[in-house]
């Protein structure tokens, strides 16, 4: 199967390769809900010492870098209280943490979220945290550019690979909230 952006010797359905994926990824694509069918959902084998973001670009080529999205976990504290929640933002922009993030969780504080937490609380590996398979009570905040996008690249779950998954996708996602300016 040819990819449907980008250039990659391997693309391949998400459904048929469920054992690439970690398991909150292959379990939210074996229960996909919503107007876009699963196998619309293509993981690309990549390189795991590439997955950064620049360095994924030299490799892959630029012109992805207005196809991509980075998937950030961040906390947000008000009181005794963190909300842990997941900012999906184009590549080439940054989450406005202290104001949009903030006030759409209703935080005093919001941080990104420490390595060993994003990675504990999603079971995936950091540099390959995509926002399918999330915890189900997670907001999961979505920039709209990315929703705009025919096809968005994000991570797999792990360092090794991506999934490519049309941007109407990301507003189907269980918790999704679509936000103007959450990427700056």
């Amino acid at each position: 199967m040819r990819a449907p952006i980008g250039h990659f010797d391997h693309a391949t359905p998400a459904p048929e390769c469920l054992d690439r994926l970690t398991r909150p990824v292959a379990d939210a694509v074996r229960h996909w809900r919503g107007s876009v069918p699963a196998e619309q959902i293509v993981y690309v084998d990549t390189e795991p010492e590439w997955a950064d973001t620049s360095v994924f670009l030299e490799h892959y080529g630029q012109e992805l870098l207005g196809q991509s999205a980075n998937c950030v976990v961040v906390a947000g504290k008000r009181g005794g209280d963190t909300t842990l929640a997941a900012c999906v933002v184009l590549s080439g922009t940054r989450v406005d943490v202290n104001g949009a993030v903030r006030r759409q969780l209703g935080a005093r504080k919001a941080s990104f979220a420490p390595m060993d937490t994003a990675t504990g609380e999603t079971g995936m590996e950091y540099g390959g945290i995509t926002p399918l398979g999330l915890p189900g009570d997670w907001p999961v905040l979505v920039d709209s550019a990315v929703v705009d996008l025919a096809y968005v690249l994000v991570g797999s779950g792990r360092r090794r690979g991506k999934l490519l998954v049309p941007g109407k996708a990301f507003a189907e996602l269980p918790n999704a909230v679509v936000l103007e300016g959450l990427g700056t």
